[in-house]
């Protein structure tokens, strides 16, 4: 069997996990091409105007896998207990995309995680093995692999960010953002050649232990409810003190996301901040001006500063 995963939101969280599952249980996956301006002309084509950039994003990489799988992977995930809740766009995912693609000749697989309605992450993993045909045993076999790999793979991303980190004397900015717009080609990724083009470091927030950020995130502010707002909370409170300044991104309209930056601007007061919202615009020219502007700022203080 062939399982189409889009490039988009959660599989820039979950790629490894997703695959290495799949492929331990037989089966083949195609992943979506890059993002480019075609796949988000076609998400906004199939999306209502209050989704935010990342949903169109995802709605577009669906449509470009259309003929090229038998299913296509959509998990629908809610929360995960006392760790928050998850933005309504992921646990209406699956929904919208059998709704959106109703009159395709789409077939769409799942798996739904909310703790609060007692079905587990591992669990439904599990059952959705056996819903591929694989014994129980099989399909624990293949999610334990699966995670115990995309743990792995995660270790390998927080040891790499701290050994540049401890590396380089270049100016370090942190980028706070979630990982499916970081690591966009699209939309994030320009961002981060663009850091890299000025002679600076982007330290990306997702590079982080979760559990740790998680429990981080309570000195910056005790109740938000999302989990990926908590993760970033936590980021900011661990690089706090080795970046010269924060890169907030958010793809525009995210709600939770536009409360977030606004409490951090208001407490973080020590470091500069950049506020970068994310919109359908093709040109790239005025965030480069503003990253541009914003890593002089933080090079005249430090020298302001290493004068003083």
């Amino acid at each position: 069997m062939k399982i189409g995963i889009p490039r988009a939101l959660l599989y820039h969280r979950y790629a490894v996990l997703w695959e290495t599952f799949f492929r331990e249980l037989g089966c083949e996956t195609v992943t979506s091409p890059h993002s480019n301006k075609a796949i988000q002309d076609a998400g906004e084509r199939y999306a209502v105007d209050e989704c935010c950039l990342s949903s169109k994003l995802f709605l577009g990489h669906v449509a470009s896998l259309e003929g090229k799988c038998d299913a296509i992977f959509v998990p629908r995930i809610a929360d995960f207990g006392k760790d928050g809740i998850m933005c309504t766009r992921f646990e209406a995912l699956y929904d919208v995309c059998t709704n959106t693609f109703r009159g395709k000749d789409i077939r769409f697989l799942s798996c739904e995680v909310d703790i609060h309605m007692k079905k587990q992450e591992a669990e439904a993993y599990i059952r959705l093995g056996t819903e591929l045909g694989k014994s129980r045993q099989e399909a624990e076999s293949a999610w334990q692999k699966a995670h115990a790999a995309w743990e792995a793979d995660l270790q390998e991303k927080i040891a790499a960010q701290e050994d540049a980190l401890h590396n380089t004397d270049k100016i370090r900015v942190l980028v706070a953002g979630h990982s499916y717009n970081l690591y966009d080609e699209y939309i994030g990724l320009p961002i981060l050649k663009s850091i890299r083009r000025l002679d600076a470091l982007p330290v990306c927030a997702d590079a982080v232990d979760l559990r740790q950020a998680q429990s981080d995130s309570q000195k910056l502010c005790r109740d938000v409810p999302w989990t990926m707002s908590r993760e970033l909370l936590g980021a900011i409170e661990k690089y706090h003190d080795v970046v010269d300044g924060i890169i907030l991104i958010t793809a525009f309209p995210c709600g939770p996301d536009s409360m977030i930056n606004e409490m951090v601007i208001r407490r973080i007061k020590d470091k500069p901040i950049l506020n970068l919202l994310l919109d359908s615009q093709d040109a790239s020219a005025g965030i480069d001006t503003r990253l541009e502007s914003f890593i002089d700022i933080i090079r005249f203080r430090k020298e302001a500063l290493g004068n003083a």
